[in-house]
């Protein structure tokens, strides 16, 4: 492998231009396929396998005017106080809005004045409207929703207090201005890094023509494939963070080999043939990661792992043939400008200065082999007192009641939690079959009389059949509200019932609805959990393994990465769930935890943790390899390492970071919870545990069994067969590209 990518780049180096052009047509003719490509599909979101998912499969076929899975609205309407809603002035209003929420999209809106409705409370000051629309949320148009804003608008006008709740008005968030700051920070960071405006530059350019490369074809395909807007959004994520590290450790590697006195050409061979390697074994393991995601069985899901898997592959690809072709293109300009200044010949610094400090990661690397089990034991115990909270998370996906309070929907939702009781905002939906039943009115009737008596359940409407008389639809209202364990004890109480129902009646009964739906997706995604572990943590460490040609090394990164993903997970709940620090961050209501948040950051945080692990202890290894006792590769994987890993991990936590000033509440989350793992596994793992136990194993670290050994292919990471090939007699003596008195000339180009 080292070998391979030696060769690969000093060709990228020698052909600079050719590549560069080539990188810049593959970006144009993508351009142009996703400038002519039909408009990408809109989102489907799907459970395969569930009842909720079954339920509306059933609807779509046999019941379509119910549009099971179209947008709804629901408009509620409160009296001044001492005042009813049924006065006449105020029902006028309430009718005159149904009536001016109809237009081409609208499937139904219900009747608040109808008898046996039950729209209007007992108090009889607050009605609701509830309409239903043909197509779903992200397929409503401009003027659908800004319609619905404009009647409750004049219902206000009129003296009544109006809300509106329903999907019909969410909208996709923006978040083109966290892009923007992780991009500014990630800018900083390397200037700081290289001291060169041009070398900081080079990494972020790479990058991004890595993520437009990515994001295009994913739009050129879109149709074909049937890859919706949503698909890229973890790809540009993940696909700008690893692009910019996997350049930047290149980069870094590059300069370090031209200290050492190598030519450019040899430095950037040198610089693809062990740093490009782990680049090559780092991207695999995000890989796996994001590929893995199909395990859980949500196509949503899995295409956006298999769009973003695609970009890091490309990223991988940018950094071992575009970055050597760039750094020649640069030439002396990868420096600043005062090492130039202070070395005209060369424009590298010295290898060894007279007088100079060890760098700062050389002396934490000192302090933890004189301090391995107190820097060991303060790192586990602090990760593990932040993970506490993990033991009372509760999973479930947000609804209105946990939007910001100023906002209409969450005004809307309390509003009928108040007037008709907790469980009317999350209504559960049943799904009668009653296909091949003698008397199906007769069996409906039963199956309400049935469920009105469950526990918990404090109205059931009367059933709705379609046209065939084969399917009907119930409406049952629990006590508890929707992200309640009481309603999912209803939910579980009545899929248990079903059973006997359909034995006594004939009629098969799905509990379906958004409600039974966010139970389910919680369920689905815990049961994906654990078998998505074995099967990432199980590839990555075989992965492991051949890198680092040892067992207890991928041991340590496994449990490194699991405690820090718990830690994080802690900080999640403490701070989403509990509401420690909610206001510092923004959160203005606290609720479970969303359903997909521990199976996505296991699978974006390990990758990212292997990269650093990978980054990190491949420079140790090497040192190992070329004879370095166990404390001195601790050391020299420090000295040269420690500034990249900490550059890299906090691109990383900026870009991440940069979503929790998201209005939305799923992104605000995601985004806290990336950027704190980055900051726990990065920072404590990687720099405290990992060296840890490394001084503590000493040269057990390396160890592995001699079958096993055999049995494994050698990937030469850390160039052991590279160093032997230029030793070897005959092998190409690396010569300079520029002859010695035209350089400082011709790398101004």
């Amino acid at each position: 492998m080292a070998t391979f990518l030696y060769k690969l780049g000093r060709l990228a180096f020698r052909r600079r231009r050719i590549v560069a052009l080539l990188w810049v047509a593959v970006l144009v003719a993508v351009g142009v396929g996703a400038s002519t490509a039909s408009a990408p599909p809109e989102d489907e979101f799907a459970l395969p396998g569930t009842e909720a998912q079954e339920a509306f499969d059933i609807m779509e076929d046999r019941f379509p005017a119910a549009s099971a899975e179209g947008a709804s609205v629901r408009m509620v309407f409160k009296a001044p106080n001492g005042e009813k809603i049924t006065a006449t002035e105020h029902k006028a209003v309430v009718n005159e809005a149904a009536d001016a929420l109809k237009n081409d999209q609208l499937a139904s809106v219900s009747d608040a004045f109808a008898e046996n409705s039950g729209a209007v409370s007992q108090d009889g000051d607050v009605a609701y409207l509830s309409g239903t629309y043909k197509v779903p949320t992200n397929e409503l148009e401009d003027k659908t929703r800004d319609g619905i804003e404009e009647v409750a608008a004049d219902a206000r006008e009129k003296g009544l207090t109006v809300e509106t709740g329903g999907d019909a008005l969410m909208v996709e968030p923006e978040m083109g201005s966290a892009e923007i700051f992780g991009i500014a920070i990630a800018a900083i960071v390397l200037v700081v890094t290289f001291g060169s405006l041009v070398a900081a530059g080079l990494p972020l350019i790479t990058a991004l023509i890595g993520v437009m490369i990515g994001m295009m074809s994913i739009t050129a395909l879109g149709a074909t494939l049937g890859l919706s807007a949503t698909t890229g959004t973890l790809a540009m994520m993940i696909g700008l963070a690893v692009g910019i590290d996997y350049a930047l450790f290149i980069a870094s590697r590059y300069r370090a080999e031209l200290t050492e006195g190598r030519t450019r050409e040899d430095a950037i061979g040198r610089a693809v043939g062990t740093a490009g390697s782990a680049v090559v074994f780092a991207g695999l393991t995000v890989v796996i990661a994001l590929v893995g995601l199909a395990i859980v069985n949500i196509p949503l899901l899995t295409k956006m792992g298999m769009a973003a898997a695609g970009t890091v592959v490309i990223a991988v690809l940018a950094a071992i043939t575009l970055v050597p072709a760039a750094l020649g293109i640069v030439g002396k300009r990868i420096f600043g400008k005062k090492v130039r200044k202070a070395n005209p010949e060369t424009g590298v610094p010295p290898l060894h200065v007279p007088g100079a400090k060890e760098n700062m990661g050389t002396r934490w690397a000192r302090f933890v082999l004189r301090k391995p089990v107190m820097v060991l034991v303060t790192a586990v115990v602090g990760l593990g007192v932040v993970a506490i909270p993990v033991s009372s998370m509760t999973l479930g996906l947000p609804d209105e009641g946990n939007q910001a309070t100023d906002t209409t929907q969450r005004k809307a939702y309390d509003m009928l939690s108040d007037a008709f009781g907790p469980g009317f905002n999350g209504p559960l939906l049943l799904v009668l079959d009653t296909e091949g039943v003698d008397d199906p009115e007769a069996a409906a009737k039963t199956v309400g009389e049935r469920v009105e008596k469950v526990e918990g359940v404090v109205n059931v409407t009367p059933a709705t059949f379609n046209e065939n008389k084969d399917t009907a639809t119930i409406t049952a209202i629990s006590n508890a509200g929707p992200s309640d364990t009481g309603t999912e004890d209803v939910v579980k109480s009545i899929r248990d019932a079903a059973g006997p129902l359909e034995s006594d009646t004939g009629a098969k009964v799905l509990v379906s609805g958004a409600t039974a739906v966010a139970i389910d997706f919680s369920q689905v995604m815990s049961d994906a959990l654990v078998p998505y572990l074995i099967l990432v943590v199980g590839l990555a460490f075989v992965l492991l393994m051949m890198v680092f040609r040892s067992l207890l090394v991928p041991v340590k990164a496994a449990l490194g990465f699991l405690l820090s993903v718990l830690a994080a997970l802690g900080a999640v709940v403490a701070v989403f769930q509990w509401g420690w620090m909610a206001g510092l961050l923004g959160v203005s209501e606290t609720g479970p935890i969303m359903s997909m948040m521990p199976i996505f950051m296991v699978g974006v945080i390990f990758g990212l943790a292997m990269d650093y692990e990978v980054f990190l202890v491949t420079r140790m290894r090497e040192s190992f390899v070329h004879g370095d006792t166990p404390e001195e590769a601790i050391i020299s994987g420090f000295n040269l390492g420690a500034r990249v890993v900490t550059a890299a991990g906090v691109i990383m936590i900026s870009v991440f970071a940069g979503f929790i000033g998201a209005s939305d509440s799923m992104i605000k989350m995601m985004g806290f919870g990336l950027a704190i793992a980055i900051l726990f596994d990065a920072f404590v793992v990687r720099m405290a545990i990992v060296p840890a136990v490394l001084a503590l194993l000493g040269h057990k670290a390396w160890w592995l069994p001699g079958w096993l050994d055999k049995v494994l292919p050698n990937v030469d990471v850390e160039g052991e067969k590279l160093q032997k090939h230029l030793a070897a007699p005959g092998a190409e003596e690396p010569q300079p590209t520029i002859p010695p008195q035209r350089e400082h000339e011709t790398s101004r180009v």
